[in-house]
């Protein structure tokens, strides 16, 4: 599992980055995010992540809040 913070998450988009450890961005939509009921991210939060590569870079899946970590207010 990888890990990363939260560079930007829109809303009515449905979509946004992490960027991850090594400092690459890494493309996640709302469907891809755990949990129930409204799904988005954070700006900072940090998340762990399933890394996949697909044909237009690297995708998050099973994205996670990491627990412990302090939640950004949005």
């Amino acid at each position: 599992m990888a890990s990363g913070k939260v560079k930007w998450f829109d809303n009515k988009k449905g979509y946004g980055f992490i960027l991850n450890d090594a400092g690459q961005d890494v493309f996640v939509h709302h469907t891809s995010i755990n949990g129930n009921g409204f799904k988005t991210l954070n700006e900072g939060e940090t998340v762990d992540y399933e890394l996949v590569d697909s044909d237009k870079g690297p995708k998050a899946l099973n994205v996670k809040r990491t627990p412990g970590s302090p939640q950004p207010r949005a």
